[in-house]
């Protein structure tokens, strides 16, 4: 019997998790594969919610940690970040000796994988390439797909973008997106099982899980880093004078958190808003247990293009950062306009959740990725399709 394959994923921050979980998963269940994990970047710091816990809570062996954040979360800062990630995942890669490596979606950081694992001819597979958006996170995107050469992809639009740039077609796949298969698993037993407040702690106001709540999860955008405190202050300032209990999330490690966190900072400090609990982290199926059970998510985060569609969780997605991503009939979009905010949030809490859609698949992802792994001819050199 042949040994099985080594299969290297790389998670470099909390968001990256819940993204590729089940396919942790069934990598680590099939016969045919070994999985080799490795955890970096901001998924190993307690600022930004220490992801690595619910990692190692979840069952998984952790075979190296990357510390690689360089303080300053400006764009000079996340260019080191990555460079500092190239060094340090070149040698984890060669004293691992994987078969293939895993590179997740399109943070800053992420072409940090694709490079120390190309460069050494390692195959390199890619989730969730050809997408578009409005941030730094499109060039790395597009970039990883350059260097990949498995690519699995999250719909027939996004196939057909991977294929034009050149891929070679037997080598993309339309698996569908991995974190609706949380999505999936959340929509069987939706109930929220647990006591936010109890369980995760937080900072700032109490209230009633009985009341009708909302959620809030704004990042900065890359290339607009310096408008990030103004841009997050107005979002506070609505979701203040709206007075509906409200679940705030810390934001992610990009050029313009540092303006994002001061905002937030800033706001409670002096106004200390009696309708807002803000959060570091949750385990994904309790945060999607906590957005299927409230009545709107605001902010920009890629949860509210993905999950909540297939969810029918209604969104308020402000600003340029989801760009063009494709979305379903869940999402109103909005600029960084105080009045458009407050009137698509008061739109979307009259809203029922009966927007569902499966435009990011159905819930079978992760088992569908290890399942192509287990038996494809394994490569690190392509030429351009015509």
């Amino acid at each position: 019997m042949n040994n099985p394959r080594k299969i290297c994923a790389v998670i470099t921050a909390r968001p990256s998790y819940s993204r590729v979980k089940t396919v942790l998963q069934a990598i680590k269940d099939h016969p045919k594969l070994e999985l080799q994990l490795v955890v970096a970047g901001s998924a190993l710091l307690d600022r930004y919610g220490n992801a690595v816990n619910f990692i190692e809570k979840d069952g998984f062996t952790i075979h190296e940690k990357v510390f690689m954040v360089l303080e300053g979360e400006n764009k000079t800062a996340m260019a080191k970040t990555t460079g500092l990630g190239v060094m340090e995942l070149a040698n984890v890669f060669y004293n691992l000796q994987p078969d293939a490596v895993l590179t997740i979606a399109d943070r800053f950081e992420t072409i940090a994988t694709s490079i120390a694992a190309a460069y050494q001819n390692i195959p390199l597979i890619h989730l969730q390439g050809g997408e578009v958006t409005g941030n730094i996170d499109e060039k790395v995107r597009h970039a990883n797909t350059k260097l990949a050469d498995i690519h699995f992809v999250t719909s027939d639009d996004a196939k057909n973008r991977v294929l034009k740039m050149g891929e070679d077609e037997r080598y993309v796949f339309n698996t569908g997106c991995p974190s609706i298969d949380l999505a999936a698993e959340v929509q069987q037993t939706p109930a929220l099982d647990f006591d936010p407040f109890q369980k995760y702690g937080g900072v700032g106001a109490s209230f009633s899980l009985d009341e009708d709540y909302i959620v809030v999860m704004q990042h900065p955008v890359t290339t607009e880093y310096h408008q990030a405190k103004a841009d997050v202050t107005k979002t506070l300032e609505v979701i203040d004078e709206i007075g509906v209990p409200t679940f705030w999330f810390w934001p992610n490690v990009d050029a313009g958190a540092d303006g994002t966190s001061n905002g937030i900072r800033s706001y409670r400090e002096k106004h200390n808003p009696k309708n807002i609990r803000f959060f570091k982290n949750m385990e994904p199926n309790d945060f999607l247990r906590l957005l299927v059970n409230g009545k709107c998510l605001i902010g920009n985060s890629s949860v509210g293009i993905r999950e909540c569609s297939f969810l029918g969780v209604p969104v308020v997605n402000i600003g340029t950062r989801q760009n063009r991503r494709l979305r379903g009939e869940n999402v109103i979009d909005v600029s960084y306009s105080k009045e458009e905010i407050k009137e698509a949030i008061t739109s979307q809490l009259e809203t029922p959740k009966n927007t569902r859609s499966t435009i990011y698949g159905e819930g079978d992802s992760g088992k569908r990725i290890a399942d192509i792994l287990s038996e494809i001819e394994l490569r690190f050199h392509k030429t351009i399709s015509y």
